[in-house]
Parts: structure tokens; sequence; C-alpha cells
């Protein structure tokens, strides 16, 4: 883990480290430099990267390491900015958790990438109805074509397409898509629901809202 703030090293560190069965073994680096170092010589099965970092930030590291490393990557940031969070994407992130974030998300998220990255469970691609989604890639189709989307949109549709069938609550896809405690106004997730659904074209009305309970993802229109 990259991250010089000392409260969120003993935070995660703890948790991770003195959680019963404990399977973790965490290595610190206080700033992106140490942060290179380390990463050149250890293997690590994945790394946690603060974006705001003395001395290298943590998309520079992250560039870096890419020349040499697949080791899986996620980004533990403050900056919720979708420029940001597509730069990540773009130069070789596999996940992002924005601060503040419970710590039991974050330790789900890093034992399911560093399982998948051992092959230990199969990665595959989602589907409803002409919608297809491959988390491996971040690539979307609808009817057979690839369509763009952003970094919101594309997280949304992830989440529901993944739990397809279930209602998920607009608390739920906050919390996931923008962050635990965020503050973000929920008006704010019905602007990119709307503009996912349009994305879609007419796959969009596979997305149905639950009055005063949530949206999902069916599999039929309807």
């Amino acid at each position: 883990m990259v991250e010089d703030d000392k409260n969120i090293q003993s935070l995660v560190y703890n948790y991770f480290v003195k959680k019963e069965n404990n399977i973790f073994q965490v290595d610190i680096a206080g700033n992106g430099q140490s942060g290179l170092e380390m990463a050149y010589e250890n293997n690590y099965d994945l790394l946690l990267l603060d974006v705001m970092l003395p001395e290298l930030d943590g998309f520079e590291l992250c560039r870096e390491i890419r020349k040499s490393s697949d080791v899986p990557i996620m980004f533990i940031t403050a900056r919720v900015e979708e420029a940001d969070i597509l730069n990540g994407y773009a130069l070789g992130c596999d996940d992002y958790v924005v601060k503040p974030f419970p710590l039991p998300v974050l330790y789900q998220k890093v034992s399911a990438l560093i399982k998948r990255s051992k092959g230990l469970v199969r990665s595959k691609v989602f589907s409803a109805g002409k919608i297809s989604l491959n988390p491996n890639n971040g690539k979307v189709f609808c009817d057979g074509k690839e369509i763009k989307l952003t970094a919101r949109e594309y997280s949304i549709l992830k989440v529901l397409i993944e739990n397809k069938g279930m209602i998920i609550s607009r608390e739920k896809l906050m919390d996931i898509v923008w962050g635990y405690n965020s503050g973000a106004d929920e008006r704010v997730l019905d602007t990119h629901m709307r503009n996912l659904r349009k994305a879609l074209g007419s796959n969009g009305k596979l997305i149905k809202t639950a009055i005063r309970r949530g949206y999902v993802i069916e599999e039929q229109n309807g």
C-alpha cells in the first residue's frame, strides 16, 4: 500500500493483518518513490495506490509499474472527478475505491481482485438482453456494436448487470459509484441513469425503476 496518510495506513494495515483467519501480509510505503522501489524489489499480489502522493503521484507510479508488470493495481483516492477515474483506467489500474471507504468493502474488493488475477475464479462477460459487459477490458456492447460510456455510467451498468434481476437501492448505487458517505446529490444519479439509458438505445428499457426502492436490470423488455 502506497499511502502518505498515517491514519489510513494504520486502519487498513490493522484491518487486513489482524483480521480473524488473516491471509494477508501488508507492506506500506509513505511516498511514490519508495512505493516504486518496493514494487520493483518484491513480487506483490496487488498494489493499493493513493493518487495524491509526495515525490511521485499515484498516476505516475501506475504508469511506471505498468511498463514492466501486470500486477493488479487499485487506487484508493479522494479524487472523484470523472477525468481522474478514466485516467486511472487508461493507465492500467484494475479498480478504485473512493475515500472515505468502509474497510469491509475494501477487503472484499482486494480479495476478489487477487483471486481473479490468480485464476481462482473465472471472469466472465455479463449480459442482459442484447447488452454485454466485459469487466476484463471495460468494454460494453449493444446489438453487437461497442458503445462508449462515461466512467460513472459504466460503473452503474456494471453493478446492475452483475446483479441482474435484483433491485439495487439508490443508496447502494451511490455508495458504490460515488463512494461511501460521499454526500453526492441523488439527482446526479438520476442524470447519469438517464444518460445511460440513452446510450444503450432501445436496450435502455431493460433498466427498470422500482419506485421508492431503486433500479433493476431485467432480461426481457416488457
